[in-house]
């Protein structure tokens, strides 16, 4: 996909579609930007009355000597339209265009300035829209193979506003691509998408951007003490890999943020089976590792000026002779011992050894990415991810980002008084603390191996894919981990 960014007139180049912006009385805005000809072809088609005046709303029609077609979008009134709606009005634009037989596109930047939106929104949000509605899965179909289209995207601007704008353009293709390898990731079959698969994806993004990877097989694991780690793998014949990745760009004395993303490359629920139905979907048990690499891919592409590490602990959980059985228990990298209730509550116990490994870099802060328990879907649906912390200020910056990347996580309490649902007669603590606040209680068992930095915890499983018919990944949450990032990157 490619953005070309021009100032002059919209018209100057010809284009297969042009979009062309209207308001809340299906009115065009900024009607001084188009020629005459333009304007008495689109003002015929809206004296009909057939496109609805909703926020979002379009309409292609037959266009002129400069346009083939036109695309008309309602933004209603535009200096109140949210975030969601200005995004939502570009995606319709796209999946229209989706639909079409074209090599490119035009569009005029100023019809979409308002005082609620900087430039830098406004850009980054239309290229992601476009990016995200032509995403194709990555199809194992022996016939009826799809490209993603491609075309190029001329951008007029009439202001003074080219830095700022190409900037937003640019964070946008940049966290939507990352997104996309997400999405790729976590739709490919699980005996495609292995450990192994994952550490060679980290592997070639680390080549890609001049990052340091490095993969720890099993006997380098053991030797890490990762006791908690090893044990949901024994069930499995696809090797553990423990995979750390370092891009190092920031200042020497700056300490490293951390990203950790549960890799669990398929789900069976290990002695403690899941249920039969839906069970494919299990293979989305390692879209937080995959978030880690689409994150890694898009700060890479930015080039970010920051410190990070990320972590992906990474095996299978099935049932075998062999594998870890309710009631054994184990000892962690840290020292501390649990006894294991429930074989399905694995994620917790691959994410706390990645944990303690964590503090050998001191971190600034540490943030685990995690389809970690069906009680967030309970508790908070598909729309928001389950924000978890020991420090206010980093949940309030994950918060924030949330809200500006339109991929929002909503704080859940991590109060004291949940830990003693984890108690054990036997160990240090039991993985699982009953049914009721399951999101909290697998938070709170990470959190005791979280102690000596600040940390937040996303637990994903209700945002990280789309179920039924449409089932695919969804990329999230890249675009918060990104724009959090980038926030950082200002600071």
């Amino acid at each position: 996909m490619k953005f070309d960014i021009k100032k002059g007139q919209i018209g100057s180049k010809k284009t297969d579609v042009s979009t062309i912006a209207l308001n809340q009385h299906n009115e065009i805005i900024r009607p001084e930007l188009f020629d005459k000809d333009t304007l008495v072809l689109v003002r015929k088609f809206l004296a009909l009355g057939d496109l609805p005046n909703e926020v979002g709303k379009v309409s292609c029609i037959t266009g002129n000597q400069f346009f083939a077609r036109i695309i008309l979008v309602n933004l209603g009134d535009l200096d109140a339209i949210s975030n969601k709606q200005m995004f939502k009005s570009f995606k319709s634009v796209s999946d229209l265009i989706k639909q079409l037989n074209i090599k490119s596109h035009s569009i005029c930047f100023d019809q979409f300035l308002c005082k609620t939106k900087s430039p830098h929104q406004i850009g980054e949000y239309f290229s992601r829209a476009i990016i995200d509605s032509l995403y194709v899965i990555n199809s194992q179909k022996s016939d009826k193979k799809r490209a993603a289209k491609t075309f190029i995207n001329t951008i007029f601007f009439n202001g003074e506003f080219h830095k700022d704008l190409a900037l937003g353009i640019k964070h946008g293709v940049a966290i939507a691509e990352g997104a996309n390898l997400t999405k790729d990731l976590g739709n490919l079959p699980p005996n495609i998408c292995t450990p192994s698969y994952l550490a060679s994806t980290a592997k070639k993004i680390a080549n890609t951007f001049g990052m340091k990877a490095k993969v720890y097989d099993q006997k380098q694991i053991e030797k890490l003490k990762m006791g908690s780690f090893l044990s949901v793998a024994k069930g499995s014949r696809e090797a553990p890999k423990f995979i750390v990745v370092e891009s190092l760009r920031g200042p020497k004395n700056k300490k490293p943020i951390i990203l950790v993303g549960k890799g669990i490359t398929f789900d069976a629920g290990g002695i403690s089976i899941k249920p039969s139905p839906d069970m494919d979907e299990m293979k989305y048990d390692m879209c937080g590792a995959a978030t880690v690499l689409g994150t890694m891919k898009t700060i890479g592409e930015l080039n970010l000026p920051l410190n990070i590490i990320f972590l992906i602990p990474s095996c299978e959980n099935l049932p075998d002779g062999n594998a870890v059985k309710p009631g054994d228990i184990v000892k962690s990298m840290s020292g501390q011992t649990i006894e294991i209730l429930n074989t399905d509550a694995e994620g917790r116990l691959i994410l706390c050894d990645a944990l303690t490994y964590a503090e050998r870099y001191k971190p600034e802060v540490v943030i685990d990415v995690a389809t970690l328990t069906g009680a967030c879907v309970i508790a908070l649906g598909h729309h928001a991810t389950g924000l978890f912390s020991n420090d206010h200020e980093l949940s309030g910056e994950l918060k924030d980002a949330g809200v500006r990347a339109l991929d929002e996580a909503w704080p859940m309490p991590l109060w004291d008084e949940y830990q003693s649902q984890l108690n054990s007669n036997f160990a240090d603590m039991a993985n699982i603390g009953g049914r009721a606040a399951g999101s909290i209680t697998a938070a709170c068992f990470l959190s005791r191996f979280a102690k000596k930095y600040s940390w937040a915890h996303l637990d994903i499983a209700g945002t990280a894919w789309v179920s039924g018919k449409e089932k695919g990944g969804t990329g999230r949450p890249v675009p918060l981990l990104s724009q959090f990032l980038i926030d950082q990157a200002k600071k």
